[in-house]
């Protein structure tokens, strides 16, 4: 029993309390010592991701300045021989060219080439059919000519109007794809993320759904790096969209940058509509189903329903009259 009594001494227990105390104030004491700077690390981080974007994003640039200046070919060739780009300027089309997603000088030769071609091969091409079948169509002059016109005509907008379509599919394609993105910019900004690393992660995986919002985002990624204001990269990409609710994220997004409002809060909200959006354009798309149905139902359903009623009808009737 002895060595319970030396544990149950009054003096061997304050001896040990206070050895126990002694050692939690010298590890209080000690222990920002051996803590590291978490903060300062992980702003270390965030600048070297940020000047390894800068490096990339300005060797991107000096290729593509490269690729300018040694653009040739045939299409090229032709629109600086006749000056097309001065003949039919058109002081809009870098925006819808970005707006389509078609980028570098290639695309912009290409449409003023064919702005200035088509007309030409339209109107041959209906000449030439014209004049093959003419006697069979039974065509004066004027109509002849009207046609043409009309031929030469579809051809000098037909560029415009195929730019528009593959601008309305690119906008919808991103817009799909926009709620889910803003649900998964929150998640990262939350965990701490810098706004250049979320895009970046969020473009990696909303890739394998939509590869055009994940070019946007990294292009504005890109942007944020070298531009002289963040701003400045969320308009852009707001421009390039075109669309209302990218625009108020955008917003939202040079709010928080000015201001230093909480931008989870606000990638929340812009969630939650653009969400709201998507929901609604469906509704309207089912809305105005009825109504397009109507012309296809009254041409090709109802005349056959009116021979599946009325023709055993008829046919009593005509065996009747035989009679």
């Amino acid at each position: 029993m002895n060595w319970l009594d030396t544990v149950t001494d009054p003096a061997n227990v304050a001896a040990a309390l206070a050895g126990v105390a002694c050692f939690a104030t010298v590890l209080s004491v000690a222990s920002p010592m051996f803590q590291t700077n978490q903060l300062g690390a992980r702003l270390k981080a965030v600048s070297e991701r940020r000047e390894e974007l800068r490096r990339k994003s300005r060797a991107a640039l000096e290729k593509k300045a490269t690729l300018r200046q040694t653009q040739t070919g045939f299409v090229n060739d032709m629109v600086q021989r006749f000056d097309l780009q001065k003949a039919l300027k058109d002081d809009s089309l870098q925006m819808k060219m970005m707006q389509a997603g078609l980028r570098g000088p290639r695309p912009v030769s290409m449409f003023y080439f064919a702005r200035a071609a088509l007309p030409i091969g339209f109107a041959i091409a209906a000449f030439l059919y014209l004049t093959i079948m003419g006697e069979k169509l039974g065509l004066n002059g004027s109509a002849q000519l009207l046609i043409v016109t009309v031929a030469a005509a579809a051809g000098f907008y037909g560029p415009n109007i195929y730019l528009t379509n593959v601008i309305a599919k690119r906008r919808d394609a991103i817009m799909q794809a926009f709620p889910d993105t803003l649900d998964m910019l929150l998640i990262c900004v939350e965990s701490g993320m810098s706004i250049e690393m979320a895009l970046q992660r969020v473009g990696q995986e909303i890739a394998a759904s939509s590869i055009e919002l994940a070019e946007e985002l990294a292009l504005t990624c890109a942007e944020l790096s070298y531009l002289p204001e963040r701003r400045m990269a969320y308009e852009n990409l707001a421009r390039r969209t075109n669309h209302p609710g990218v625009k108020s994220v955008a917003m939202a997004l040079t709010q928080a940058e000015r201001y230093g409002t909480p931008l989870g809060s606000a990638l929340r909200v812009m969630a939650k509509e653009n969400r709201e959006l998507r929901l609604s354009a469906a509704e309207k798309k089912a809305a105005a189903l009825p109504p397009k149905l109507t012309v296809p139902m009254i041409i090709f359903f109802l005349p056959v329903l009116m021979m599946v009623i009325l023709g055993p009808a008829m046919i009593q009737i005509m065996a009747m009259l035989d009679k």
